[in-house]
């Protein structure tokens, strides 16, 4: 037949048209391997095909026969072309059905490797709470504690209790404060400095200064540690501000300066540095 008559060249086949030719094909070797079985003046026996799935059930072949098996072969690439199994290379015969070409199901593609179960374990997203309008009087604790961490130094306690002085409510005096996130060590630090500005302290003199104003001891040694102060100096301030309001032999300095809580050297150091 001259290239003529078989028309225009063929358009592009859509899936649907490649599982029934691929159906088609089958069939067609199957009704081979049937007149093998039979011989060849006899009619084929008639092969029932499957409805959807194009599963092969033929009867009239001997189980465990040469053309049972190559009928089994021609099924499982049936299989495999239309999506029904995965793609096995140990299973495809490329001598009955030739080269595979992948699945012409959409959205199956070949593979060996077997699908790994997830082991992740969802992790619950926190509840977003929603954001609550302050009420009037938060809003002025808020503001007034901002105020004063601005111009000075506080402990916790010590500005809740400013702010109820100032007239605020417990709670709202309390709202105020924990809204500022303020850090109460580098309050503690501050606050040791301001009193270090204006006088002289021993260590311990001014750790128990900073507890009395609300620090915890934590804080108030965190505070104090901070100053790196030199405590022998610090005695011989003390000693000079004694003798600037009165008059002390050596020994009784040297007793009000370890009252002070200076230790013995350093009350030593600081009433021999004024000159006694």
């Amino acid at each position: 037949m001259s290239p003529s008559e078989y028309g225009s060249a063929p358009k592009k086949m859509g899936r649907g048209k490649k599982i029934g030719l691929v159906g088609g094909g089958v069939l067609a070797g199957l009704l081979v391997i049937g007149m093998a079985a039979g011989g060849g003046d006899e009619a084929p026996a008639e092969v029932p095909v499957a409805e959807v799935n194009a599963t092969v059930d033929v009867t009239t072949a001997p189980t465990n026969s040469p053309n049972q098996e190559a009928i089994d072969k021609l099924q499982l690439c049936i299989d495999m072309t239309a999506g029904t199994r995965a793609y096995d290379p140990e299973l495809w015969d490329v001598t009955l059905c030739g080269d595979y070409k992948g699945s012409l199901v959409a959205g199956v593609q070949p593979t060996t490797e077997p699908v790994a179960e997830s082991t992740a374990e969802a992790v619950a997203e926190p509840a977003v709470e929603p954001t609550k309008e302050l009420t009037v009087a938060q809003e002025n604790a808020v503001d007034k504690a901002g105020d004063y961490l601005a111009s000075s130094s506080f402990s916790r306690s010590g500005l809740i209790k400013q702010l109820k002085f100032e007239g605020f409510s417990t709670k709202d005096a309390t709202f105020g404060v924990d809204a500022q996130k303020a850090n109460w060590n580098q309050q503690a630090a501050g606050k040791a400095a301001d009193y270090l500005d204006s006088s002289a302290f021993s260590r311990s003199g001014l750790v128990k200064q900073l507890k009395f104003e609300g620090f915890s001891t934590k804080q108030a040694n965190y505070g104090v540690a901070a100053q790196k102060a030199d405590w022998n100096e610090q005695a011989a301030k003390k000693a000079a501000d004694y003798l600037d309001s009165g008059s002390f032999s050596r020994s009784g300095l040297v007793s009000q300066l370890k009252f002070e809580g200076f230790t013995t050297k350093q009350a030593n150091y600081g009433v021999k540095k004024v000159g006694l």
